[in-house]
């Protein structure tokens, strides 16, 4: 079985992040699986993945992934592969051009990775768009709930939209080790109580509330962001106008967020929508008390273990963290529960169920 992953790069996110841990475990399985990105601008993550040697790695060019021609230069690979597995807008669309084009028999699977898109209310693509899914053996849809949205949305039968959740390595996690405060920030002391938010600076992950939110929080308090986006500055901007500036950590993009897990006091996820979001996984398995805001994708992992929010509701956030600070027994309940939870989303587990699919498809 010859697997290819096709993705629009390898730049940090949640979708290209799963790539990057479950290539070398599908290839330690027997599974041949190698990986086609779009564009390659130097991206950490690709380079991580090439330093595990594991698989091969095809790059189309540093061009926008939004170009058309890149639908020729996918054809030649997909014919080599018995499946290819695709991950994001526009890909999709240009790996189910490649296939018509190339008359190719290749199967072609989908990992749909969100509630919704902008095509699906668009007047203008919200019909070809529906077009796109048929072209698919199968859209894994990473939870019950993108296989309803889906399933609605497209009139295709509900076994072409099959649930596999997302996965993450509790073990580097579990196997951490915590820092000292000082050593993930010079200015910070060991007294300061750290909340931590890993996410990209893009509109739907609302770091802007948890910002908001410090205002009313002790001085002790900090706040340590992780990732990078177009919407950095902006944040950078607001912490300034709130006079937060010392109490607020730009850190950019990590690779010792399992380290960071560990040495904080309250993981936080405050977005306005997510998939299966695998920050919010992590965040569960921390051993440390999750919060995340009450919306689609968040909701239903968190509910009953993590501690929930209304959406962009500073006000009752701030109370949450106060609560969890101040009340010890009320911080190890919450830990205890987040633990158990994150067990539900071993990334062995979501391997074992790909591969099952994987076979699935190729007798159809």
């Amino acid at each position: 079985m010859k697997i290819l992953h096709v993705i629009n790069s390898l730049a940090t996110g949640g979708a290209e992040k799963l790539l990057l841990d479950t290539i070398p475990k599908y290839n330690n399985q027997g599974i041949k699986t190698d990986l086609l990105v779009l564009q390659d601008n130097k991206y950490p993550f690709l380079q991580q993945l090439k330093e595990t040697q594991s698989c091969k790695i095809f790059v189309l060019g540093k061009e926008s992934v939004y170009n058309p021609l890149l639908v020729f230069k996918i054809i030649p690979f997909i014919k080599k592969y018995d499946i290819v597995h695709v991950h994001l807008f526009p890909s999709q669309y240009w790996v189910m051009f490649a296939k018509i084009f190339s008359f190719s028999k290749t199967k072609l699977l989908f990992t749909e990775h969100n509630t919704t898109n902008r095509r699906m209310n668009s007047k203008i693509w919200s019909r070809p768009n529906k077009i796109v899914y048929s072209y698919y053996n199968a859209t894994i849809c990473i939870t019950k709930e993108i296989q309803t949205i889906y399933t609605a949305y497209t009139n295709l039968p509900k076994e072409k939209f099959p649930v596999i959740e997302n996965g993450v390595d509790l073990s580097k996690i579990k196997n951490a080790i915590a820092v000292r405060k000082s050593t993930i920030h010079p200015s910070l002391k060991e007294e300061d109580k750290l909340l931590l938010q890993v996410s990209g600076f893009r509109e739907e992950k609302d770091q802007s509330t948890l910002i908001k939110a410090l205002q009313e929080l002790p001085k002790n308090v900090k706040v340590i962001l992780v990732g990078d986006g177009v919407l950095k500055e902006n944040c950078r901007q607001l912490t300034k106008e709130l006079n937060l500036k010392n109490r607020v950590l730009f850190l950019g993009n990590r690779y010792d967020v399992p380290q960071l897990l560990k040495s904080v006091d309250v993981v936080i996820l405050s977005s306005h929508h997510e998939g299966l979001s695998l920050s919010c996984i992590e965040g569960l398995a921390s051993g440390k008390p999750f919060i995340a805001s009450d919306v689609p994708g968040l909701t239903d992992i968190v509910k009953g273990a993590g501690i929930l929010f209304p959406e962009s509701d500073k006000k009752t956030l701030v109370k949450k963290i106060n609560k969890l600070l101040t009340d010890e027994n009320h911080y190890n309940k919450t830990v205890e529960n987040c633990l158990n939870r994150a067990q539900h989303f071993d990334i062995k587990k979501m391997i074992t169920s790909h591969i099952n699919l994987y076979k699935k498809i190729l007798t159809q």
